[in-house]
């Protein structure tokens, strides 16, 4: 009877044992027994190809242009502008002062900060010339001082010493055009807003971070009073002061706008 040809003779030299069930490797493609099957076993050449190509790849590093920058990347860094290779450190236009990279217009640049100077410098003026003109209105307050005591409203328990009054105007499209009120001469300006809604039945959003808000302006300058300022420095202005007896403005406000342009409006 003739003997069966099954299986197959591993293809290692000193071994060549007869297996049933071969190994062929996914490398080679040769035929090996369990003892054999790993490439790391049967020394494959596939493996010995790979790992030279590695090691010539580890060393490939690509070297930075600019001058004075010994730096390496294993990637290419190119910039899409000058198509020039450099480190990742001297990637950007301006860091490698690209050639390509265009400069801002001197030009344009100091006629852009000169109309704003010009423009800065009017609005401080017309803001002076109105209060050199509000400092008459010292004399008119004292006389409208006494009316206001008999008719403000506000907080009745603060001590008559601390009570400052207001004819405060409030804005436009109020059903009621001002009303007067006392407050107390120690609080902040965002503490005299709040009483000032809360009197005179006004939205106020001030903690909200809406695109309008509550703000408390000078009557002659027109600017939107700092929240953290109180009552008694701005009285003690010796600039542009607000007067005990004398007006203010409340009025809602972007946050990029500081003051009111027409103030004369309110209080005519």
């Amino acid at each position: 009877m003739a003997e069966l040809e099954i299986g197959q003779h591993c293809e290692v030299e000193h071994c060549q044992q007869l297996d049933f069930l071969p190994f062929v490797c996914d490398g080679c493609s040769q035929v090996f027994c369990l003892q054999h099957r790993s490439r790391s076993a049967h020394g494959c050449s596939e493996v010995n190809l790979k790992n030279e190509e590695v090691k010539q790849d580890h060393h490939k590093s690509f070297l930075c242009s600019y001058r004075g920058c010994d730096g390496k990347e294993l990637v290419p860094v190119l910039c899409s502008f000058c198509e020039k290779q450099f480190c990742l450190r001297h990637r950007h236009q301006s860091d490698h002062e690209c050639e390509k990279l265009e400069s801002p217009k001197p030009r344009m640049a100091v006629t852009q900060q000169l109309v704003k100077n010009i423009v800065d410098s009017k609005k401080e003026t017309s803001v002076m010339k109105r209060c050199k003109g509000a400092k008459n209105v010292g004399t008119a307050a004292k006389v409208a001082l006494m009316k206001l005591k008999m008719h403000a409203c506000g907080d009745k328990s603060l001590p008559l010493t601390e009570r400052v009054y207001f004819q405060v105007f409030l804005p436009k499209g109020n059903k009621e055009k001002s009303k007067p009120v006392f407050f107390c001469s120690k609080w902040s300006i965002g503490k005299v807003i709040d009483s000032a809604a809360s009197l005179a039945n006004l939205k106020n959003d001030n903690n909200k971070s809406t695109a309008k808000k509550l703000r408390l302006c000078h009557p002659a300058s027109g600017e939107a009073l700092p929240l953290d300022h109180t009552l008694a420095s701005w009285i003690s202005n010796k600039e542009c002061p607000l007067y005990n007896g004398g007006n203010v403005i409340l009025e809602y406000l972007d946050n990029e706008t500081p003051f009111l342009e027409d103030t004369n409006s309110y209080v005519e």
